[in-house]
This record gives C-alpha cells, sequence and structure tokens, in this order.
C-alpha cells in the first residue's frame, strides 16, 4: 500500500465518519462478543521529533554525572535536580518525569537502553569500516519513523510489525470481533498496516466526538456519503473503497453503543495534552473489550515536536511533564480495570540525539537511545540492556559527537513485546524479518 494509496483510504472514511477512519476488516466480522479471560493489549507510545533520552536517563554516580556534565555543557541539568531511581541508585531522571519516578521505583515501568534500528549486532569499527549494511538513512526522520514502525531494512515497506502480527493472530484470537484488532489515535500510521489486515482509527475524541460545521447541511451530506458506500460498480477499486466507507460506519456505530454503554472510567487523565488525551481514548476502548469481542487489541499513540535542534531545555521538559503523568493515569486506569498485568504500554522514537550539543543549545539526530516499558506484567524497577559508554569518540560513538550505536536492536525490543502478547517464535520471521541476525529474541522485561 503506497503513501497516497493510504490517504485515499483516509480521506474515504473521513467522508463517511468524522473522526472514525474505516479500514479493511481482517475477515468476516459477527455481532458474537467472547470472553476476554485471555485478554492482552499492546500500546506503542510514539514520540515524533527523536526525544533526547541522554537527558531523560541520567547517570547519577559521581563520576558518571561529572562526566555527563562536562560533555552535555549548557544542556546538563543540575544533579540535585534529577529523580533518582532507588532500584538502580547509579541513574536519576530528568526532572519532569515524577509520575515515571514512582512507576519505576514501585517495579512497575523499566526502562530499555540504547536500543535503535539495526539489521545485524554492529560496532564502531564495523560501522566506520563500511563492513556492515545499517539501516538505511540513518539520522533522517521520516526513514527512521517508518523503519521502527515497519522494521525492515528501509522505510519502503508497506506493512508494520504489528498489522503483520494482526495477519498472523487475528485468526487464533479475535475469530469473532466486531471492530480490526488494532486501533490507531494517531491518523494513519505505518505501524498499523498488515497485509491482508488494516487498523481501525479512532480520534483522541472518540468515535462519538465526530463535528460538522455545516449545520442544517450535516444530515444531508452524511446520507449523501452512506449512498455513496452504497452505490455499485464495475470497477474494482471502487468496489473496495466503498467497502472501506461502509466499515467505517460499521465501525463507527459499534464503538459509538460500545463506549455509551459502558460505565465510564473514574481515573482522570490530562486530557488537555495529546499524550494524555489519547492514552485516555485507548483506555475507554480497553474498557470495551468485551462488547467488542476482542481478545487481543494494539493500540497507536503519538506527538510531535521532540526535534529539539535548539533551546531544548525548556522544550523537553514541557513535552515530557506531558507524557509523565499521562503514562501515570493509564496505569491507574489499567488497575482501576483490574488489567495491570494485560496490558504493556511502550515507547518509541525516531533516534535518540547528540550527547555533544550543538551551538543552539539543542542538539542533533542520532541513533540510540532509551525507551520506557510499562505494564504489571514489566519486571520494573531495572534497566535492561547495556547503557553507553557515554564518551565522544568512544566505544559506542558512530563518530565523535555522540550517537550511540544501538547495543540492542529496535527487533529485539519488538520481539519481546511480540512473544509476550501471543505471537509463536515461528511466525517471529514473519513479523521481524531480521530477528534471526541477532542471538536473543526475547530481553527479559515481561514476566
Amino acid at each position: 500500500m503506497s503513501h497516497s494509496r493510504r490517504s485515499f483510504l483516509t480521506n474515504a472514511s473521513l467522508l463517511a465518519a468524522g473522526n472514525l477512519l474505516g479500514f479493511r476488516p481482517f475477515g468476516m466480522l459477527n455481532a458474537l462478543a467472547q470472553t476476554t479471560s485471555d485478554y492482552k493489549a499492546l500500546v506503542c507510545i510514539f514520540m515524533f521529533g527523536g526525544n533526547d533520552a541522554n537527558n531523560m536517563l541520567i547517570p547519577f554516580d559521581t563520576n558518571g554525572y561529572s562526566n555527563y556534565a562536562t560533555i552535555r555543557g549548557p544542556l546538563a541539568l543540575a544533579q540535585n535536580t534529577l529523580l533518582p531511581l532507588t532500584p538502580q541508585p547509579n541513574f536519576a531522571l530528568h526532572p519532569s518525569l515524577p509520575e515515571v519516578q514512582s512507576l519505576f521505583n514501585s517495579g512497575n515501568l523499566a526502562f530499555l537502553a540504547n536500543v535503535g534500528t539495526l539489521l545485524q549486532p554492529t560496532t564502531r569499527a564495523q560501522y566506520q569500516a563500511n563492513s556492515i549494511v545499517p539501516p538505511s538513512n540513518l539520522f533522517s526522520h521520516p526513514d527512521q519513523q517508518l523503519e521502527w514502525q515497519n522494521q525492515m531494512d528501509s522505510s519502503a515497506g508497506s506493512t508494520g510489525w504489528a498489522g503483520r502480527m494482526a495477519d498472523k493472530m487475528n485468526t487464533q484470537f479475535n475469530p469473532g470481533a466486531l471492530v480490526p484488532m488494532i486501533a490507531s489515535i494517531s491518523g494513519d500510521t505505518l505501524f498499523c498496516n498488515g497485509t491482508g489486515t488494516s487498523p481501525v482509527a479512532v480520534g483522541s475524541g472518540g468515535p462519538g466526538a465526530a463535528s460538522c460545521s455545516d449545520q442544517s447541511y450535516c444530515s444531508s451530506r452524511q446520507a449523501t456519503s452512506q449512498q455513496f458506500a452504497n452505490m455499485s460498480s464495475g470497477v474494482s477499486l471502487i468496489q473496495e473503497d466503498n467497502e472501506i466507507t461502509n466499515n467505517a460506519f460499521t465501525y463507527n456505530t459499534v464503538l459509538s453503543s460500545a463506549l455509551n454503554s459502558a460505565t465510564p472510567l473514574t481515573t482522570v487523565f490530562p486530557t488537555t495534552t495529546p499524550f494524555g488525551a489519547q492514552l485516555a481514548e485507548v483506555a475507554k476502548l480497553i474498557n470495551v473489550r468485551a462488547a467488542l469481542g476482542v481478545k487481543r487489541q494494539i493500540f497507536f499513540v503519538g506527538a510531535g515536536n521532540f526535534d529539539t535542534h535548539s533551546a531544548q531545555l525548556a522544550t523537553q521538559a514541557t513535552l515530557l511533564a506531558e507524557v509523565s503523568p499521562a503514562l501515570l493515569a493509564f496505569y491507574q486506569a489499567l488497575q482501576e480495570m483490574n488489567l495491570a498485568n494485560q496490558v504493556t504500554a511502550f515507547t518509541c522514537s525516531d533516534f535518540a540525539r547528540t550527547f555533544q550539543p550543538n551551538s543552539s543549545n539543542g542538539t542533533d539526530h542520532a541513533w540510540g537511545s532509551h525507551h520506557i516499558i510499562l505494564g504489571g506484567a514489566v519486571k520494573g524497577g531495572q534497566i535492561y540492556g547495556t547503557f553507553p559508554t557515554q564518551a565522544l569518540g568512544g566505544p559506542d560513538d558512530v563518530g565523535s559527537n555522540g550517537r550511540w550505536i544501538p547495543s540492542t536492536a529496535s527487533a529485539q525490543y519488538a520481539a519481546t513485546l511480540a512473544q509476550w502478547f501471543g505471537l509463536s517464535t515461528a511466525d517471529l520471521p514473519y513479523v521481524l524479518p531480521y530477528i534471526g541476525n541477532f542471538s536473543t529474541n526475547n530481553l527479559g522485561f515481561l514476566g
């Protein structure tokens, strides 16, 4: 599916159902809700633009912090403002992350250090000698965003790893579901698209939040779009897209009905922020899982502005202050639903940023980054992976500016999540084509 194709589907679906985008169904859907005793969900939280993880997870021991402060210069955060991690006393967090600190210290959140797109294990010497093939267009926003989502050797792939998981798992886990396995709360994303399966996308205001500015003309416009969806044509493309538009109406009706009949959650989300509003919608959709007949669900949320080439300190402080309370509210909602052990949320981002600041009190595009994993099944209070040696031109630097070569592949990160979710090891190569190049496909951060 090309980008222009996805844009066409988006426009057709918006015509049909406002904030709800309906795509190809996973197969024959029926109205039989099923038990959710085996329910699990994954929630991908994408920080678009490249979050500076070097100022998110920081060495806190005397020597480690001194080295950090010396190299980071004007971007170094004062040690007395950092938030210590009790189970890992040599590390601390950005001062905008008190909720993340609490979740880590209570054992419900972990970090994975220095993870990034890789096609095979890579050393500094191999990278500099061009003796291995790196992911294509490193340090490019659009390419690395897509390669995180598709886990291919380039951004050209038309499917994402979550979509390919749905290809393999939908028949087993969601045979009678009323909606697709995957829902995006952040628009049309490659992560969600499979070969034979596609997502439903819901705006952060929910399917009932569609609005129309044409007042008395709204009902006639909806009627016209419904007639468009029902019309017959001998052209296969039009027939297929009529089905897509019909599915948008169907999913809008199903989701609206389920949400309207559910007992609302009492957890309060920071809905004035993008992450808070989107995670609130994810919680609502999880809350009606039984009515939708799903035993497995995958969600995608995301927001941008992490591309901090200048004025980084203030910008990142604001952004992380939006992420942290949203994560806590989401975990509290899972506890309210008694599903903390059955839902795992995890962060992704284009890449990290250079350890060495630039001349504009910002940072430039880099590679390996640190990420958050949240949930009751997470073996929390730990930092997994290998923290990079923080030295310019050191063993983990691709050059001399502090662009860390990932010690863990994003494919290994995804494989660990996928297997906990229920994907068989036999299906890992279909979902993650390069996973066989790595010595382990399970990093051990989920129990």
